[in-house]
């Protein structure tokens, strides 16, 4: 069976994100694994190198992993022409300058979102590497995620006959870093180093309601900065920037209509952090980011209210499962694999620059809605 080792230059790996799902549970997981077959057997051998900093923390990686490629040295790493792919988890305020460099070297780029913090300059990014003849993906794991499946598939077999809502829930209770250390990092709540909550998640939103529901076509915003003072790494009092609560209503194609309220200054009350409810005239779902119940049309209860009684219907006991019916991958993995076959074998890629730098526009076009007060539409992007 022939085999192809390809380089892949990782940088930020240091960070939470490159470091768990990307090195270790993508990277590393494909080579534990012999690689990825493509159709035609041949495997395909990931060899990271990676990238960043800190030499201590590099060093530290590479030791625990057996790994003996690491350098501070981007531009060396990327002058080698065993790498052929460069990856980027770092800080959006420094990875376009990366991502550009790497196109210039006549790499293929794969990236975290967002590719970048405006959408002049993630489109920018796309044309370069269209003009550069490189290939190109922005990760969109939220795709991949066994719930969202689930939910994709209900939505390809026409099971709510006409769409007519999505509610998503996203969020959960960041502590301050005071009485107790906060789950982020500082830098998420600080505008100037590119932190707010509509940047960081605002391009999910994006490509979940077009890729599983319809194209976005207008937003109306509220962003909010709830918690106007928090504590960094060190313990230092600061001032928080960015907004880390927004609340948005997106309308889709087919006059659907989807409303997503995502949060750092919330307390989960529901099964998982992050949840959507579709409604359709025949039916309903609830997808988490494992789980999925849906409600059939022929099998919806007929509630009554009255707030002189106490609710005695088990609600949440009227909606059924729906099953696995396939063993699910971790989600980064998944898109890694598929971008490992785009570059070697020319597979099919839809998640490129393009589709990143749409993302970037909802988030700019959402703050812009929520600073003005009020609906924006959304225009076509092209390169």
């Amino acid at each position: 069976m022939p085999q192809r080792t390809i380089g892949i230059v990782m940088n930020g790996v240091t960070g939470r994100m490159g470091y768990r799902q990307h090195l270790v549970r993508s990277v590393l997981a494909l080579r534990e694994q012999g690689g990825l077959e493509l159709a035609d057997g041949t495997r395909v051998m990931p060899e990271p190198v990676l990238v960043g900093r800190n030499e201590e923390k590099l060093r530290a990686i590479a030791d625990r992993h057996g790994l003996t490629r690491w350098t501070t040295d981007l531009d060396a790493a990327l002058a080698d022409p065993a790498n052929e792919i460069y990856f980027d988890s770092q800080l959006t305020q420094v990875r376009e300058k990366a991502l550009r460099a790497a196109i210039a070297a006549g790499k293929h780029v794969y990236t975290e979102k967002p590719s970048a913090d405006s959408v002049d300059a993630a489109l920018s990014l796309a044309r370069a590497a269209r003009d550069a003849g490189v290939k190109n993906g922005v990760v969109q794991d939220k795709l991949f995620l066994p719930g969202l499946l689930k939910l994709k598939r209900l939505v390809d077999g026409g099971f709510f006959g006409q769409i007519l809502s999505v509610r998503g829930e996203f969020g959960y209770w960041v502590f301050e870093g005071d009485w107790q250390s906060a789950q982020r990092p500082s830098w998420n709540y600080r505008a100037e180093d590119g932190g707010g909550v509509v940047l960081d998640m605002f391009p999910h939103w994006h490509y979940v309601l077009e890729r599983i529901f319809a194209p976005v076509r207008s937003v109306y915003a509220q962003a909010w900065t709830h918690i106007p003072e928090r504590r960094d790494e060190h313990g230092r009092a600061y001032r928080a920037t960015a907004d880390d609560a927004a609340y948005g209503v997106f309308e889709l194609d087919g006059g659907v209509i989807a409303q997503i309220n995502s949060s750092w200054a919330t307390r989960v009350d529901r099964d998982e952090l992050v949840e959507f409810q579709v409604d359709g005239t025949e039916g309903s779902a609830v997808a988490g980011l494992r789980n999925c119940r849906i409600q059939h049309r022929g099998a919806t209860p007929k509630p009554v209210w009255n707030p002189d009684l106490p609710a005695t219907e088990p609600f949440r006991a009227q909606w059924q499962p729906v099953p696995d019916n396939q063993e699910f991958d971790n989600g980064f993995k998944v898109q890694w694999e598929q971008f490992l076959a785009h570059v070697v074998a020319d597979e099919p890629f839809p998640y490129d620059l393009l589709s990143g730098a749409k993302g970037v526009q909802l988030a700019e076009l959402g703050l812009r809605s929520s600073r003005e007060g009020r609906r924006l539409d959304i225009p076509e992007l092209s390169l």
